[in-house]
């Protein structure tokens, strides 16, 4: 019986290609279960941030963590599938300790905006999602050139968001939508790609 197999060719073997991006995957899946297995209780406590409650210790530790709860699953995989989409490739152009930093200043951002301007607590990686899409856009900025797919995936978002804070009023934080946007321009324009030198671990 006839194959088209070559003699030592090797099967594909899966590989741990985005390890910042897989373990961000990975906790935000866990906390769910956790979530999933307490009510909400877990998630309530520990990954969603309040307006009520900055007097606690425990509140700076949801600014961030945040991101890492969901109030669903559909509101997981719908993030989870953005970030898993997206995500590999801003570590492979930006490297992994830069993508933790990314991940941690879009999270701190949205949460500290979100209080301070909007007078909101909040749950979920939208925010994060959005820095990626945005991000991702940002290309040969520091040629000295604005790529138009840039501007028009900023117009398309941003007119979508602005529709969907004043006219559809459901319970998504347009405003965290908006702010990670805005995080994901401005970090496009200063932060610098990975160099061919930088280590591929994640420190």
């Amino acid at each position: 019986m006839a194959t088209n197999s070559k003699p030592g060719m090797r099967p594909p073997k899966v590989t741990f290609n985005s390890p910042v991006v897989l373990w961000f995957v990975i906790v935000c899946v866990a906390v769910q279960v956790v979530s999933t297995l307490t009510g909400g209780a877990s998630t309530d406590a520990l990954f969603t941030f309040h307006t009520s409650s900055l007097s606690s210790p425990l509140e700076f530790f949801r600014l961030v963590t945040f991101a890492f709860g969901h109030i669903s699953w559909d509101h997981l995989i719908g993030n989870m599938s953005y970030i898993l989409l997206l995500g590999p490739l801003l570590e492979e152009k930006y490297g992994s300790p830069r993508l933790v930093a990314i991940i941690l200043t879009s999270a701190l951002t949205c949460s500290i905006a979100s209080i301070v301007i909007f007078h909101t607590g909040g749950v979920g990686a939208s925010g994060v999602v959005f820095t990626f899409l945005i991000l991702s856009s940002v290309t040969r900025v520091r040629e000295g050139e604005i790529p138009l797919t840039f501007i028009l995936v900023g117009t398309f978002y941003l007119c979508q968001q602005l529709y969907g804070a004043f006219f559809v009023r459901a319970f998504v934080s347009y405003h965290g939508h908006i702010v990670g946007g805005l995080t994901g321009a401005a970090l496009g324009f200063l932060l610098p790609e990975k160099s061919s030198t930088d280590s591929r671990g994640i420190f």
